[in-house]
């Protein structure tokens, strides 16, 4: 019996969202800044003997006992196994740090990391940028899911980048930034659980259908710009300076990223918002599609007290940066 597990983050994207879906960038160049974080989806593989009636056993939210590949109903795994062209006899064991349909990629997280272990029950090492790639083209391509593509090259490469999105190729270049800014910057960065969850890829369909009609396109190429506004921040501003210059520029990008869709915020999320600016936050934005989910703020030291009180009715979750992406952290024949 073969045993693989793999480990693979989720993460918070800054600056750029919403550039990053193909119905943007095969038309204008995408950009995106953010971080994976050290908050984990954890795939458990063992090959099954033949004592199992079974030939699949996926367990998740639910429990699924598969005889062919057509009655999967999770869609990532049934399109993973589609993609690579096998039906190997395996019990798959899914648990997460954090819930689904928070904001943070999950989704994709899933995906990358299946990947990766089927790769691996392979006896195959699979490169980031092809893991990523794949993880694409399963859930745009194979699922059809509503998707953008920074969610898969996030999980398999770790660490924060700059992500550059065109019709040619999609290139992942690390942020430069010193360990004292950066210990700053995660200083700075509170993160609260609105307790709201959604399915993403119903949120975006609106905004997909606004990009594809060009509605979004003054948005988005201004929250295109944006990320390269923060790059130059965090290389060249003082440490005094930074985290309020990157704070007004998240709240910005927050305004902008609301005019893509009319199912981004509510009125619950706004005054959440609001509460927190009144309390000392520099800026701060929802995390993923919008409408529930994960909020991120950037909060000086000083008042992060009276933020906290202030959002008091809502779990915060301490998080810190992760450099590694998708990674096999067991095997064993």
């Amino acid at each position: 019996m073969r045993r693989i597990i793999s480990r693979t983050p989720v993460r918070i994207s800054f600056f750029g969202g919403g550039t990053d879906y193909p119905a943007y960038y095969l038309r204008h160049p995408g950009a995106i800044l953010g971080t994976t974080i050290d908050k984990y989806t954890y795939i458990n593989i063992n090959t099954l003997s033949d004592f199992f009636d079974h030939k699949l056993r996926i367990s998740y939210s639910k429990i699924e006992l598969i005889r062919t590949l057509e009655e999967i109903q999770h869609p990532s795994v049934r399109g993973c196994l589609q993609h690579k062209g096998m039906f190997p006899k395996i019990d798959i064991h899914v648990s997460a740090d954090l819930p689904a349909k928070t904001g943070l990629g999950s989704s994709s997280s899933f995906t990358v990391g299946f990947l990766n272990a089927l790769y691996a029950l392979e006896g195959k090492k699979i490169g980031k940028q092809t893991l990523a790639q794949e993880a694409c083209h399963v859930e745009q391509q194979v699922i059809r899911e509503n998707v953008g593509s920074q969610d898969q090259f996030h999980a398999a490469f770790g660490g924060m980048n700059i992500m550059e999105f065109s019709a040619s190729q999609i290139r992942v270049r690390p942020v430069i930034i010193s360990p004292e800014k950066k210990e700053l910057f995660q200083n700075h960065l509170l993160v609260f659980y609105t307790g709201l969850t959604r399915f993403a890829s119903e949120i975006v369909k609106e905004q997909i259908d606004k990009t594809q009609s060009l509605d979004n396109d003054s948005y988005l190429k201004r929250m295109y710009e944006m990320v390269f506004e923060a790059e130059g921040i965090l290389s060249d501003a003082t440490p005094h300076q930074m985290m309020p210059e990157l704070g007004k520029l998240l709240n910005e990008g927050w305004s902008l990223k609301k005019q893509l869709s009319s199912k981004i915020s509510n009125p619950t999320i706004d005054a959440m918002y609001q509460m927190a600016l009144q309390c000392g936050a520099y800026g701060g934005k929802l995390c993923g599609a919008g409408s529930g989910g994960f909020l991120a703020l950037f909060v000086p030291p000083e008042a992060q007290p009276n933020v906290r009180a202030a959002l008091k009715d809502l779990l915060e979750v301490p998080v810190r940066f992760e450099n590694e992406g998708s990674t096999i952290i067991y095997m064993k024949d």
